[in-house]
């Protein structure tokens, strides 16, 4: 994962966190608001376990189980914003919710078309 994107994911979380903070005390928002806080961290959480994957299909792994976790986090965005207890914010992080998703999307469909590369040698001292 390239800086750029990394310090992307690590603003979105941090966004996301003060997000939730204030969100209205009710049983509805807490239980949405725990819901949206997992599947939010988690995106950049595997990401950085793919960071140091043993293989290809392990980083591919992760990459789709990120990807997951943001179409995830736009669900409980939504149904935040809809039920009117998200406040402005809410777009801001669906829309990058969306974009962070179609760039992990991008990556696990090149992941999928560009040729493997032949095993290592194993070098013997």
């Amino acid at each position: 994962m390239d800086r750029v994107f990394r310090d992307r994911l690590y603003k979105f979380t941090l966004r996301l966190i003060a997000y939730i903070e204030p969100l209205p005390s009710d049983v509805v928002s807490r239980r949405v608001g725990d819901q949206l806080i997992r599947s939010g961290t988690s995106v950049i959480a595997n990401m950085t376990e793919g960071g140091s994957a043993a293989s290809r299909r392990d980083y591919a792994n992760y990459t789709n189980h990120a990807l997951k976790s943001a179409n995830e986090s736009i669900l409980w965005l939504s149904l935040l914003r809809d039920s009117g207890r998200g406040g402005p914010e809410s777009e801001w992080l669906m829309q990058e919710a969306t974009e962070i998703g179609r760039i992990l999307a991008a990556t696990l469909i090149t992941l999928r078309k560009s040729p493997r590369r032949p095993p290592r040698e194993s070098v013997n001292p």
